[in-house]
């Protein structure tokens, strides 16, 4: 079991996250368009998950511009953007605000990939939603980044995640 911190107050989640070098965990998330998402949909390129509480937060909300501006300039790297949000909330924020070049995930059908990557919420106010977290997956589901953010209103090391992209 991790913590993190929810200004300040600690929060725990269900595990610890995958270890760098270890195989990603297996997922499928939720679409905009109500499909399923694999991680085998993205298998043979790198992928960056995006991981955080609600599209519908100011930093939640920041990370995913900040990834899509990289993205426009990377379309060989898969990017996921997964929340608990409902794919309409998805849609609606990434439509507002003209971003194309991530996509956007849902976990509205089960919280088994916040489960799988241990940043399940288990207590305190955000409990059953993701901890703020990144992930960097090779072509072959390596995990080569993994940072769970020790503070959620905080933003993610960006640039450390995005070095160990190609």
């Amino acid at each position: 079991m991790a913590t993190v911190t929810l200004r300040g107050a600690p929060i725990h989640t269900n595990g610890e996250p995958p270890a760098v070098g270890g195989p990603a965990p297996d997922f499928t998330l939720v679409a905009s368009d109500l499909k399923d998402v694999r991680r085998a949909d993205a298998a043979g390129r790198w992928t960056l998950l995006n991981v955080f509480p609600s599209i519908d937060t100011p930093v939640c909300a920041e990370s995913t511009r900040r990834f899509n501006a990289y993205a426009k300039e990377h379309p060989e790297v898969v990017f996921f953007m997964i929340s608990a949000d409902l794919p309409f909330a998805h849609q609606r924020f990434c439509s507002a605000e003209g971003l194309a070049n991530v996509r956007p995930l849902s976990m509205m059908r089960s919280k088994d990939f916040a489960r799988d990557y241990g940043i399940l919420l288990v207590d305190g106010p955000l409990a059953g939603l993701a901890a703020r977290a990144v992930f960097v997956l090779d072509p072959a589901g390596v995990v080569r980044h993994a940072e769970l953010v020790p503070e959620i209103g905080q933003e993610p090391n960006y640039a450390t995640a995005l070095k160990v992209l190609p």
